[in-house]
């Protein structure tokens, strides 16, 4: 079995009751079979608390009002574990912020942004993240997995990576190379034209094609443009409302972003769009460097699971929204704090879009 690791895995560690934030509080947390048995078999005192604190037919831990969990006391500790030990707990629990996804004898492991350290970590690395690999003993089959299709997704992934990490080229055009790499590839697949996959790889990695992206990029962005900038930026961002509620207060945050990027028409947006880029250029020119790092993650995590739906534009197409709208948060935020960010509240915005995309099951079915 082959394990492939963002190179800065290891340097993760929880803070607990430190945390700014708790990953115990927010979402339903879904317990695995194995751990649910254990939790039936205690015995002694902590027998009732078990029992008060575990749904065991929706195999979920239950919550108070505040949505936190029915074990996480009042100094943002978990009293499961202190009174029964780490072995207690259920593989979600033991995992996070671990994000696995399976393929046929690969297994890859990412850190998600939804942790507030982990968002940390990353909105403050400078150099382009690499993947280590190594191997452990064991195999594993799938039913109905192509090796093929994953390996030109695999091939496809490594050399959108390489895009992505090349700064001497900007990020928008970086970014719209992916997106015309996914797309042409999806076309290739829908018309099961697969062997010429390879050929549309190359294609994007040339100086003709990149040209041809810049060109594109500057006619979209030109100023007698702006209806049709602010029109797509909008509606991009009214897709956060279909989406599942996991936090009352998140519904604050996008109406107050709705609010002041929007709600004064195209002029305006376009205004502020300008003023935001000087800033970032002057005050935060490292931003460029942590939406790659963002849109790397986005894309590590998820591009390689169109092997199982085929959704090779979708997977593209969530990773360079998510940017987009979390670069949307980053300038309402600017805004209503009177033209400053720093980057605590970058960090803050990354991983509390995560929680809310990431977190729900159903989410990710609506946008992957």
């Amino acid at each position: 079995m082959r394990y492939v690791i963002p190179d800065y895995y290891k340097e993760f560690y929880c803070t607990a009751d430190q945390c700014e934030d708790t990953c115990c509080a927010g979402w339903q947390i879904v317990i695995d079979r194995k751990s649910l048995r254990k939790y039936g078999q205690v015995k002694g005192r902590f027998r009732k608390r078990m029992f008060a604190s575990v749904d065991f037919m929706q195999e979920t831990f239950r919550q108070d009002k505040e949505t936190r969990c029915a074990f996480l006391n009042e100094n943002n500790l978990c009293d499961l574990y202190s009174n029964l030990g780490k072995e207690s707990l259920c593989k979600t629990c033991r995992l996070y912020p671990r994000h696995v996804e399976e393929f046929e004898n690969i297994r890859e492991i990412t850190l998600s942004v939804s942790c507030p350290e982990v968002a940390k970590m990353l909105m403050n690395r400078k150099e382009p993240v690499r993947f280590l690999t190594y191997e452990k003993e064991g195999e594993e089959e799938y039913e109905d997995f192509d090796p093929f299709l994953y390996s030109i997704l695999a091939d496809a992934r490594e050399k959108m990576l390489e895009i992505l990490q090349n700064r001497s080229i900007s990020l928008a055009v970086r970014i719209g190379l992916i997106m015309g790499m996914a797309h042409d590839l999806q076309v290739r697949i829908n018309h099961e034209e697969m062997f010429s996959c390879e050929e549309v790889i190359k294609r994007y990695q040339t100086e003709k094609t990149r040209k041809f992206v810049e060109e594109k990029y500057e006619y979209f962005m030109a100023y007698e443009n702006r209806l049709e900038q602010y029109y797509y930026a909008h509606k991009i961002f009214r897709k956060l409302y279909e989406l599942e509620l996991l936090r009352e207060d998140w519904d604050t945050v996008l109406m107050e972003t709705e609010e002041i990027l929007y709600a004064d028409g195209a002029e305006k947006y376009r205004e502020l769009t300008e003023q935001f880029a000087k800033w970032q250029k002057n005050e935060m020119p490292d931003m460029d460097i942590q939406l790659e790092q963002l849109m790397v993650y986005f894309l590590f995590t998820y591009f390689c699971g169109a092997v199982y739906d085929e959704k090779i534009y979708a997977k593209a197409r969530m990773a360079m929204e998510s940017v987009f709208l979390i670069k949307e948060l980053f300038k309402a935020r600017w805004v209503r704090n009177g033209y400053m960010l720093d980057l605590d509240e970058l960090t803050e915005l990354v991983y509390r879009y995560s929680r809310e995309v990431e977190h729900s099951d159903e989410n990710l079915k609506k946008i992957l």
